[in-house]
């Protein structure tokens, strides 16, 4: 997988002044609409789009990020790199300490996915350039940020005991360039206890680059196969937590 805008690579050692300026651009460079060429309802399905997720385990100060490639249930390919991490997480500059690692792994692709999902946040981000924005934009590839944690905005109401499939719009406020009450994502329920005594958490998505808010949040309802996660992510994930076991045993 190449490298389409490599002026938007991030940097590591810049200042966070200067990471914040990338990400303005970044931003400016990225589209919150929907430009495909697939069919977004038949994503996850045999005939559909090569769908790619996204993740990343830790070993000791390197990042092992990982990625699977799918259509419909079939693993096509599976790529990782295991790269240094040069700076500690910083609240909205997710990008600039996991972006390297996951460069290196999404260029050992030899397949060109249709759409990635990545373990972060897309349009839901201070400056609108959250990691899955950041890349989309780098590798010019739709993309959309699943995160676990609201960063910033602010949901239209309360998102406690959703019913599974259910999903609230998130709406840019104070914190965020975008105009104040424009959709920026969704929180969504992808998986609730039927019992009613305990409760999910949902998830916050948004779009990262050429995907709108409407098809992402249709896009992780249909890649969900009975667990919280969408299946590219969830895969990526634990191939990430593999390809650590596999590098510590070729240390020992």
């Amino acid at each position: 997988m190449d490298v389409v805008r490599p002026e938007f690579l991030p940097d590591a050692s810049a200042s966070r002044e200067a990471m914040e300026s990338l990400q303005r651009e970044v931003a400016g460079a990225a589209s919150f609409a929907d430009e495909f060429a697939f069919d977004a309802a038949r994503v996850g399905r045999p005939e559909g789009p090569l769908v790619a997720g996204v993740d990343q385990a830790f070993l000791d100060d390197r990042a092992v990020s990982a990625v699977v490639v799918r259509r419909g249930d079939e693993v096509v390919e599976r790529s990782y790199a295991v790269t240094p991490l040069e700076i500690p997480y910083i609240p909205g500059l997710l990008s600039f300490r996991e972006g390297g690692p996951i460069v290196d792994a999404l260029r050992g692709l030899n397949s060109d996915p249709d759409l990635v999902l990545f373990d972060g946040s897309g349009r839901i981000h201070y400056r609108e350039a959250g990691l899955a924005t950041h890349m989309g934009v780098v590798f010019d590839v739709p993309a959309i940020g699943v995160a676990k944690n609201l960063l910033c905005g602010s949901s239209e109401r309360d998102v406690d005991g959703l019913a599974e499939g259910e999903r609230v719009p998130v709406l840019a406020d104070g914190d965020v360039t975008a105009p104040d009450g424009e959709v920026i994502g969704y929180a969504v329920q992808s998986r609730q206890y039927d019992s009613g005594q305990q409760s999910i958490n949902p998830l916050w998505v948004s779009p990262g680059h050429r995907v709108s808010a409407t098809t992402v949040a249709d896009v992780v309802l249909a890649t969900t196969a009975g667990y919280k996660l969408p299946e590219p992510t969830r895969l990526a994930d634990a191939y990430a937590d593999d390809a650590k076991r596999e590098v510590e045993r070729g240390e020992e």
